[in-house]
């Protein structure tokens, strides 16, 4: 039986008429809407696979509320060719090892539009919010039969493909139904473990990505492990740009010449001057991040050609087409953290101290923000910033807070501009981590002016160091912290340093856990009960001063966290800042053991293999916040031998769980019927083997 014709051109020529009809103007395949959505789609890989460039078949750029939306339209013309879906009812466009299915991007009308879609919001700064709309016709009966796939796509539910309902025709891109239509869009947002599950997904594809780029540059391009880290994040500033300011760098702009101005790494380090420039960072910081960077693009001979072609383009066309989309799509992620740790995995210096560097994974650092009470009234810092992963799981958490108390548009962008430029800070020593925190608040939009290159214990004030607040007091009432475990009481030195800054609020600290059980001395007993010091005043004499101590809240006995990277226990100790520890104050010790992930530590396998969720994992991190902040009521998933509350000394040296944990040694019966079946059993067994005569 032949195959029916396709009848393509005869639904796309319907599309039109009722676009026509509605007064919407589109532009047609080969028609150009401005220069950043043309370069974007030239950019992106084609639905073939290629980079031949991505041409949808309809698009249109249509206003609610002062925002633009594009809506990207594809048309086929067979049966059966509207959408391809999976087992889960979720749009098909990857494979089962999460590669592009290009046979259902090419195939399918959604799929294409959703492909099309995706690919405007990974490559352009100016748009987060994009509608797809397959359209798919076939004749039946002699007539026409068109039906209509119509998905939201935004960068905040991570660019999933949300269906918005059910349509007959394109009237609800009319101008009188369009507002109505994009108020029904906005209610379409991942639910927070959507939002949880789809951020593993994406911290995979990171993965994945980044340890095949690691590779071919230690294997195929002998790339020194001291260079990468700099160089994919100067390749990343520069393959971003700034909206209207400044174009990000395209592979063909690198041409492989030789010249002092024109070689490959001078373009490179101009774009990223420039990137800097308009991101408005202080002169003195861009000044600094620019001699760092220009080591590796300028001085380490990697723009020399070889076959007309330098490493530095040889890089930088994988970090443009497989690396920078993800990042874009994933910016509300600590991604520099997992591209210093995969970066890293070639380093093999025991004795080091940047072995002493250990990035805290997300779902930790998410729930110590929780466990701080961050709100959008927040102002939180880290003396000890490493990648700025603390600083943004506060900063998520103070922009859901915002969002949900501010109702004003106005309010809302003045709130969350002063979250961003005001209420975090934090401070970092090595160079390269330094640069990957300010890439990181950078992308997150922008949190970068108050991320500090500095040792936090002898050359920081405690004050802002940028901007109309110079030389004010950082008014911090919350600390978020994982310090360099080598450092004096394991660590606990920053935290009685940023401490006796604080007047309230909460800390939480991620540490080896036997600092509290002496190993913090003296630093956990003066944290706890105050101290004095004599200090000079602003007028050389010296004088006593007196410092508060802290409430220990709670203790936490962590699970493995840093299998394969650190090997310590580790603990979370949770303070109320400002309020001398009472005797008498219960403190909730939780044993956190079974976190509900199973971890291996297989180096080249993918985080679905070294880290899975095999026993409720996010209800447990849930709980332990609802443990900590509302008491014993919320246990559900721990037992009560893993939640016990209990008072402790001023000494500084039983915060540990163990060290609280009841250990019953009153035999009861069953105990003695245990031994007497161990007995037998033994017996018996001496009895089969003919060691004893029956």
């Amino acid at each position: 039986m032949a195959t029916p014709k396709s009848v393509e051109e005869k639904v796309e020529d319907r599309a039109k008429q009722w676009l026509i009809s509605y007064k919407c103007k589109f532009f047609a395949k080969t028609e150009s809407i401005n220069p950043e959505i043309d370069a974007a789609m030239k950019s992106a890989p084609s639905k073939k696979g290629g980079l031949g460039g991505n041409y949808p078949d309809i698009r249109l750029l249509l206003e609610s509320s002062a925002k633009i939306y594009p809506i990207i339209i594809e048309v086929k013309g067979a049966k059966g060719k509207l959408v391809k879906l999976n087992a889960k009812n979720e749009i098909e466009n990857k494979t089962q090892k999460g590669e592009p299915n290009y046979n259902n991007i090419d195939g399918f009308a959604v799929n294409g539009a959703v492909h099309y879609s995706q690919a405007l919001i990974n490559y352009t700064m100016s748009y987060n919010d994009v509608i797809a709309i397959g359209i798919n016709g076939y004749m039946e009966a002699g007539a026409l039969t068109t039906e209509l796939g119509v998905y939201y796509i935004s960068a905040d539910n991570y660019s999933v493909p949300k269906k918005v309902g059910e349509f007959a025709d394109l009237s609800f891109l009319a101008q009188e139904s369009f507002h109505n239509f994009i108020n029904q869009v906005e209610q379409l947002k991942l639910t927070p473990e959507e939002l949880d599950i789809q951020s593993r997904k994406i911290e995979e594809q990171i993965e994945i990505s980044l340890k095949n780029l690691n590779q071919s540059m230690q294997d195929d391009l002998q790339i020194s492990v001291g260079s990468r880290v700099e160089l994919i994040t100067g390749m990343i500033m520069a393959g971003l740009g700034v909206d209207n300011k400044v174009a990000p760098l395209e592979i063909s702009d690198l041409k492989g010449q030789t010249g002092k101005e024109t070689n490959d790494g001078k373009i490179i380090i101009s774009r990223i001057s420039d990137f800097l420039t308009e991101r408005e960072l202080p002169q003195e910081k861009r000044e600094m991040l620019i001699n760092d960077l220009s080591r590796v693009f300028i001085h380490s001979g990697l723009y020399n050609p070889h076959n007309g072609e330098s490493k530095l383009k040889t890089v930088y066309s994988r970090v443009k087409t497989e690396i920078i989309p993800i990042f874009v799509s994933a910016h509300h992620l600590d991604f520099t953290g997992k591209l210093f740790n995969v970066l890293n995995e070639w380093v093999d210096i025991p004795d080091s101290d940047r072995n002493d560097v250990v990035l805290t994974p997300r779902y930790v650092t998410s729930m110590m923000a929780k466990l701080a009470k961050v709100d959008r009234n927040s102002y939180v810092w880290d003396y000890a910033a490493g990648s700025a992963g603390f600083l943004i799981s506060a900063m998520n958490l103070m922009i859901e807070d915002a969002k949900r108390h501010i109702k004003s548009p106005d309010e809302l962008d003045r709130t969350l501009t002063h979250i961003k430029m005001k209420q975090l800070l934090g401070i970092e020593k090595r160079p390269d981590i330094y640069l990957l925190a300010v890439l990181n608040m950078i992308i997150m939009g922008d949190g970068s002016s108050n991320i500090l290159h500095k040792n936090s214990l002898t050359d920081y004030s405690g004050n802002y160091e940028w901007g109309d607040e110079k030389d004010k007091p950082f008014p911090a009432n919350v600390f978020l912290l994982n310090p360099p475990y080598s450092a004096e009481g394991k660590g606990f030195i920053f935290v009685k340093k940023a401490l006796s800054r604080m007047k309230s609020g909460r800390a939480v600290i991620l540490v080896q856990e036997n600092a509290g059980s002496g190993n913090g001395l003296p630093f956990t007993k003066d944290i706890l009960s105050g101290y004095s010091v004599a200090e000079k005043n602003d007028h050389g004499i010296e004088v006593t001063k007196s410092y508060p101590g802290n409430t220990l809240v709670a203790s936490i006995h962590m699970a493995d966290v840093f299998r394969g990277k650190a090997g310590v226990q580790t603990a979370v100790y949770v303070f109320e800042v400002g309020k001398t520890h009472d005797e008498k104050q219960l403190v909730r010790f939780i044993d956190m053991s079974n976190d509900g992930y199973t971890r291996q530590n297989r180096r080249r396998s993918k985080l679905d293999v070294n880290l899975r969720n095999t026993d409720h994992a996010f209800e447990r991190y849930q709980e332990v916040v609802d443990l900590v902040n509302y008491g014993k009521n919320y246990l559900r998933y721990f037992t009560e031998d893993e939640y016990i509350e209990d008072t402790i000394s001023l000494d500084g040296k039983d915060w540990t769980f163990s060290q609280h944990k009841k250990i019953d040694t009153i035999p009861c019966e069953s105990d003695f019927m245990k031994v007497i079946t161990d007995y037998l059993a033994w017996d018996l067994g001496r009895v089969l083997k003919g060691e004893q005569d029956d």
